[in-house]
This record gives structure tokens, sequence and C-alpha cells, in this order.
């Protein structure tokens, strides 16, 4: 397609490489909660000039076929849009992602399928494109049904470890790359190729399967990073621009986005990917909390907290999506500021289970933007705060990341809740996160418990705040 010249071919590259420039406009504007609606219009502005100009260009294009395609597709995705809830976001994302990488390896079975046929002699180049995009989209696909499964609750957060597994890992991508070198090298080869594809997928799975679902944030944001690169690789094999730059583009954002992730948790993304945090691996001090004393609240005497404080933070975590109150504690906090109480959210980088999870949910129940704060602005306002209130967040609040050595959380950035006059937290019970450990700051005397289910909690509060109005 690139090599096509005259007018049309001026057209057709003038209109992709506007397409590309709404792309990476989208994605700046992406990068502020109060500009990522127009952001996401950019993007869809320059993605439908893309497939646009693509559909009138290729005239081989079969329109029966796309238009089959875009009424199953649309259709799917109105469904998925009305039906599915915003707690449910990360699961759809992981989907996502997974039909992006799966896409891009049909697009390039289907390419080998020709060359196997005799029907094109692909360059050396383009047949290693082939390769990369089987490879890395299948890969894609399979982690990310299993990422799916893991938050939907299909497959259970159990670690899937067999014998030598972590050796395993390693000997199969080697294995692939040998592979896939051979099938380059040589004539084409079907049942080689149906292998490569079917080792690619267990890849997927190979790699996820093991990952605790509190890592789904840093997993996502990979597996995205991988959906682009493979459809980078994809738009390499059948020479459309658009399709090479839109896939570096997320490739590379979602790379970004990975380093952000494990930045946050303090954490090597090779640690994420094979040292996943294991509660029978921890010992030490922070494993134990004999001896020290929780203090409860009722949810009179919280209200009433927090009714005469003058600053409140509140610190979702992935409890509140759990029990979809984002919408009860916006109107605790509507009401909480009517009595002249400052409100802010406080926003960690991985709470939840996806990037972004906790803006996504605080969003749809129209908490405004400016009280979302993120970790770095936030921490020095606990010191100034007179009540922090916790909503299903654990590790990520949790004060031995800062001092215990023993603690396998040990220099993860962590909101300075404990800096606060006063703490409610918000919990089921006292239960430990995923790292599998006692959080120090239910045991602070600044901090009472107000156990039970935090929708159920908050409007117990909103009841109680009314009543003493």
């Amino acid at each position: 397609m690139n090599g096509e010249g005259g007018a049309a071919g001026i057209f057709i590259n003038a209109a992709y490489l506007l397409a590309g420039a709404l792309f990476i406009y989208g994605l700046k504007r992406l990068s502020s909660p109060r500009t990522a609606r127009a952001g996401n219009q950019f993007g869809a502005a320059g993605m439908l000039i893309a497939v646009v100009v693509t559909l009138l260009h290729w005239e081989i294009v079969s329109f029966t076929w796309i238009l089959v395609g875009l009424v199953l597709g649309t259709g799917a995705g109105l469904v998925m849009a009305r039906t599915v809830q915003m707690t449910a976001m990360p699961q759809m994302v992981a989907l996502l992602n997974g039909f992006g990488g799966g896409a891009s390896a049909l697009v390039a079975g289907d390419e080998y399928l020709r060359f196997s046929a005799g029907a094109i002699a692909p360059t050396v180049d383009v047949q290693t494109t082939i390769m990369l995009s089987v490879i890395i989209g299948a890969a894609t696909f399979s982690g990310s049904l299993i990422a799916f499964g893991k938050l939907q609750g299909i497959v259970t957060e159990k670690t899937y470890m067999f014998p030598a597994q972590k050796l395993f890992a390693p000997l199969l991508v080697l294995g692939m790359v040998a592979l896939a070198v051979f099938l380059v090298a040589t004539a084409a080869n079907l049942p080689l190729y149906v292998a490569l594809s079917v080792l690619a997928l267990f890849l997927g799975i190979l790699l996820v399967m093991p990952i605790g679902g509190a890592d789904m944030p840093v997993v996502i944001s990979l597996l995205n990073s991988y959906s682009g690169l493979a459809a980078a690789m994809t738009g390499f094999v059948l020479s459309n621009n658009v399709l090479i730059v839109s896939g570096a583009l997320v490739g590379a954002s979602g790379l970004i986005l990975t380093n952000i992730m494990c930045v946050a948790m303090n954490r090597s993304l090779g640690n994420v990917l094979f040292g996943a945090f294991t509660a029978k691996a921890i010992t030490g001090p922070a494993a134990s909390a004999e001896g020290l004393v929780v203090r409860d609240v009722t949810p009179e005497d919280a209200a009433i907290l927090l009714s005469y404080a003058r600053s409140v933070i509140f610190v979702p975590g992935y409890g509140l999506a759990v029990s979809q109150a984002q919408h009860q504690v916006r109107e605790l906090a509507d009401l909480l500021q009517a009595r002249g109480v400052q409100i802010q959210y406080a926003i960690h980088p991985v709470a939840g289970r996806m990037p972004g999870h906790m803006n996504v949910l605080l969003a749809e129940a129209n908490v405004p933007y400016p009280q979302l704060v993120e970790m770095e602005r936030i921490n020095p306002e606990f010191d100034r705060t007179d009540v922090a209130v916790v909503i299903g967040a654990n590790d990520v609040v949790n004060p031995a990341a800062r001092h215990d050595a023993n603690s396998p959380i040990y220099g993860m950035p962590i909101l300075d809740v404990d800096k606060a006059k006063s703490v409610i937290v918000m919990k089921r019970s006292m239960n430990p996160g995923f790292a599998g450990i006692d959080n120090e700051l239910f045991y602070n005397e600044n901090t009472r418990m107000l156990f039970g289910d935090a929708r159920q909690s908050l409007t117990k509060l909103i009841q109680e705040v009314k009543a003493g109005a």
C-alpha cells in the first residue's frame, strides 16, 4: 500500500499522517482527567479517518464481509457498553487487549496461509514480522483471557506452578524463536506455523497464570503494550503506515505506563511477572499482630467526627469497587462539603485492578476532577488533614512499607494516611491484603475501624450526617 504514488497515494499518506497526529494529540489529552474525554474523541476521530481511507483505497476488500463485521462488532460493542458495569472495567480492558492481540495474530495467519498456498512470495522482512505478529498477538490473546478470568473470579487466585516452571518459560521462548527463524529461512510449512501459534498461546497462559490479582494493573498495562506491538508488526506485514504508527504508540505508551505501575509498587517488572508475593513466604514481625489493639467506631460516632472536621481525604481502594459504593461516597462528600468541609480523594497509582481504576470509578459518580489528587501531591496534605477515610484500600496505606525491612512491601510508595489526625478505615474484616500481612495502620491509636460492607457503611454515615444537620 505504501508503494503507490500519484495524487491518490499522496492523499492517502496525508490522511494517515493526520490520523497519526490525532492519535498523538489524543494520548496527550488523556494524561489529565480534565481533558481525557476530549482525548478519546480525538483518538476516535483519527481511527475513523484511518479506517475510511483504508477501505476506500484497498480495492480488493470485500465490503460484504466488512459490513458483516461492522454489524457484529457494533452490536457486541453496544451490548457491552450498556451492560458492563464500571466496576467490571478491568475485565473489559483485559478482553479488549486480548481481542487486539488475537486480531493481529489472525491477520498474520491469513498472510501465511496465502504464502503457503503460493498466492504471495513475501520477503524475509515481511516473513519476520508475520512471525512476530503471531507470537506476540497469540500470547497477548491467551494471556488476556487468563487476566479476564482472574478478575472475573473464573480463574482462582491460586498460583499455578509446576516443577521448573521458571526455567521452562525462557526455554519455551528460545524454542519459539528458533522455530520462527527456521520458518523464515525455509519454504512455507503450515504445520510448523500452526505449532508456533499453539506454543504462543501456551506462553501467554504460562506468563499470566502465576500472577496474583493485585498485580493486575501492571499486567493489564503490559498486555496493552503487547497488543500495540502486535498491531505494529501486522502493519509491517500489510505495509500500512497508520497501523504501524498506531501500534507503536500503543506499545510505547503501554510500556511507559507499566514502568509507572512498577515504580509505584517499588518492584521490577521481572519481580511482578516471576516473583509474585505469596503469604507462605512472609516471615518476621510484619506477619504478626499479637498484642495489638483494634479500635472500632460506630456509624454515629464516625458521622460526628466527619461533620466537625475541617478537611477530609477519602482514600478509595478495590473494596470500593467491589461494593460499588462510588455514588455513596460522592453523596457523603457533597453533604460534608455543604457543611464547609474541604474534600479531596487520594489516588494511589496501583489502587484497584487496572491503571486509573479509581479515577474511572469516581468519574462515574461525577466526582469533580480537581478533587482527585495523585499520591505525590496528596501525601504532604495528610499532616494537615483532620480525617482520612480509607475505603477498601489495604497494602497501599500500610506504614510498614516505610520502615519494616522484613515486610514484603518494604520500599513501596504508599499514601501517608497514618499521618492524619484521625483515620477511619472501612473494611469487611481484618483479613490481610494481597501481600498477606497485617496492616499496621489498623492498630494505630488514631485509627478507628468501621466494619461492614462499604456501601452499607457509607449509607449509614449519610443518614447520620443528614440527621445531625
